[in-house]
């Protein structure tokens, strides 16, 4: 390593790597430097050509045929640009382009040696042919090795000067040579091609430039220890998500740093980079395949249409909110009374999404006056209602905001749907309205029941739907940015239970199923999301951890704290009462629900008329009767019966 070479020997590495990491030729002294070298060796050519009889060679004559090829290749190299890329960084692209300007400028100096010659112009316009061979090989093998010998010098002193990584991709093919090639023209990230790893047995036990090429079955801690490897670069196109995910995890359960390489359309310039190389997300560890939407019925649902979202500045909000500039909307009136986040999601529609028609506006979703004028100036025609507050913890300590904002905005929202004649109104509930322990999610259950209550009054128009899903991958305030953030401090990373486990969804997966059931429903539906299988927290955690290139337990602690009152151990998707029914999208069912009675709607209004009359005690014990299911994990309310 760099560190036990001799001082002299360092001191000169040294001073290479700092001319070549701080100093670069510009562009015209290549530029120049080639043209130079160009009319040198037709000098040298001419005296090949007369076996070095110097008195042979009219030299007026060699100095005009010599300013002939300059010009040429000077306007060649004008044309093809073979001086522009880094001389450390040459690739086979830029030896391909001075072959082709030498050749392009070779032939047309016979060809115009050829005119001259038929025309009889003299035999200052007429260059030998020999002349111009000769000149053509010496020409490139000369430009050749200066490129091929400054990119060896600049690996020497640069590859001497850092301390290696050495790294595995995953992957042979036409990609992973994309990526060994990049990894090893840039000695600046300090990486070194161990091997490869790859399925196709025809590649297996061979090498690939000198580097051999393994089986997937060689993955284990024996061979990284030897090879001293530390990260792996997944460079596959077209694998099945499963599949990935099992590499993946494999990869981190072995310490292993997990890199890979950004879509094609998104390399710079058309060229992959070093620095674009990105940490693997966490969403590829669930394994889930793309979701598919029905195109067709959700454009027909949004053209040309005046839609309202509230919670427009939340995680599920902004998502609905960026998933609807992919269709033709007539408008889109954006809700929320957050002013910081919607003054962030003003700039991002302005930059990103400027042809998008908005309005936005500062509201509280549970004053009546100020949504009702919203209604009268807009009418919108669908409503995405994804206003709401949703920490479980917070919403026990204070239960008559729960109650407040999620039951009373649902409620007006709905009077007021019905009255300005909307088409569609579809609300984001969730799993944990399902036999719900906690405040929270007892009140998504009274938003489920006032919904359905809508959506069966007689001689309506308008259509209702609730969406129930989990837990979605970096919402605001979920486990993950939670975990990043304790991760990014040093630890420890909190949970609550050692068995806690949450369903998950990814934002746009979660949104983009919302538009497609909104469109599926013909009103009083309740659509359940396949939310995979249940992930334990401990074990996002623990995966979290690793893809940070830590070791749990050694550089960050797992520390649990025990169950925050409300809280579940296990999410549900269906209550004891509840089943399913298919739908035609695989992700989506239907519950079948009871029908909401009259007297059931009369509590909930009663509860929202008296709420701040009525203690916390006496709300829970209200919500109890509106949702007979709720079983109140809290000891604090000691008047309702307590499950661990």
């Amino acid at each position: 390593m760099f560190e036990n070479d001799p001082k002299w020997l360092f001191n000169y590495k040294e001073k290479i790597f700092s001319i070549f990491n701080n100093y670069s030729l510009p562009r015209w002294m290549v530029f120049f430097l080639d043209s130079l070298a160009v009319f040198i060796v037709f000098f040298i050519a001419y005296i090949l050509r007369f076996n070095f009889n110097i008195d042979a060679i009219n030299f007026n004559l060699v100095v005009v045929h010599g300013l002939i090829v300059i010009i040429i290749y000077a306007v060649f190299q004008l044309i093809f640009r073979p001086y522009t890329g880094l001389i450390r960084h040459t690739t086979l692209t830029d030896i391909s382009l001075i072959f082709v300007t030498t050749t392009t400028s070779a032939v047309v100096l016979i060809l115009f040696s050829e005119v001259s010659r038929i025309l009889n112009l003299g035999q200052y316009l007429t260059v030998p042919f020999s002349v111009i061979l000769i000149h053509y090989g010496l020409v490139n093998l000369l430009l050749f090795f200066i490129r091929i010998w400054i990119k060896m010098v600049f690996r020497f002193a640069t590859s001497s000067g850092r301390k290696v990584k050495n790294v595995l991709i995953y992957g042979a093919d036409d990609l992973g040579f994309i990526v060994k090639r990049v990894i090893m023209s840039d000695p600046e990230y300090g990486f070194n091609v161990a091997g490869f790893i790859d399925t196709n047995k025809n590649l297996q036990g061979k090498k690939i430039n000198s580097i051999p090429v393994y089986t997937p079955d060689i993955l284990d801690s024996k061979l990284l220890a030897k090879n001293k490897i530390k990260t792996i670069i997944l460079a596959i196109r077209d694998i099945n998500v499963n599949e990935k995910s099992k590499i993946i995890n494999r990869a981190i359960n072995l310490g292993l740093e997990v890199l890979e390489p950004p879509e094609v359309n998104k390399w710079m310039n058309g060229q992959l980079q070093t620095r674009q190389f990105q940490k693997v997300k966490l969403e590829d560890l669930l394994g889930r395949k793309p979701i598919r939407l029905d195109q067709t019925t959700i454009m027909d649902g949004l053209n040309n249409k005046i839609i309202m979202v509230t919670g427009s500045a939340g995680s599920i909000g902004s998502e609905i909110v960026r998933q609807l500039t992919r269709f033709n909307s007539k408008k889109v009136i954006l809700v929320d009374q957050a002013e910081t986040p919607m003054f962030d999601l003003e700039n991002e529609l302005r930059e990103r999404f400027s042809n998008l028609k908005t309005h936005l506006f500062l509201a509280d979703v549970t004053n009546h006056e100020k949504m009702e004028q919203i209604f009268r100036d807009f009418h919108p025609e669908i409503v995405f209602h994804a206003a709401a507050y949703k920490h479980v913890s917070l919403m026990e300590e204070n239960p008559h905001e729960s109650i407040r904002v999620n039951v009373g905005s649902t409620r007006v929202l709905t009077e007021l749907s019905v009255k300005y004649n909307v088409e569609k109104f579809v609300m984001i509930s969730t799993d944990k309205s399902v036999n719900p322990t906690s405040v929270m999610g007892a009140s998504k259950r009274i938003c489920e029941k006032i919904i359905q209550a809508a959506s069966q009054q007689p001689d309506i128009t308008t259509q209702f739907v609730t969406t129930r899903f989990g837990n979605v991958l970096g919402s605001n305030g979920s486990v993950v940015p939670i975990f990043s953030k304790q991760i990014n401090q040093g630890g420890p990373v909190t949970v609550t239970h050692p068995e806690i486990t949450r369903y998950f969804m990814t934002i746009p997966e979660a949104c983009e199923l919302v538009l497609e059931a909104g469109f599926m429903g013909k009103g009083g539906e309740i659509f359940v999301f396949d939310m995979g299988e249940p992930v334990k927290i401990a074990q996002l955690a623990d995966q979290m951890i690793r893809l940070s290139g830590l070791i749990p337990g050694k550089d960050i602690k797992i520390v649990y704290t025990g169950l925050r009152p409300g809280e579940k151990l296990y999410e549900e998707l269906l209550t004891e009462k509840e089943t399913t029914l298919p739908t035609h999208h695989p992700k989506i069912s239907k519950a079948k629900v009871e029908a909401i009675n009259k007297s059931t709607l009369k509590l909930i209004d009663d509860l929202l008329k008296n709420l701040y009359s009525l203690s916390q005690q006496e709300v829970i014990d209200l919500i109890g009767k509106i949702v007979p299911e709720y079983r109140c994990a809290n000891i604090k309310y000691s008047g309702r019966k307590t499950e661990n």
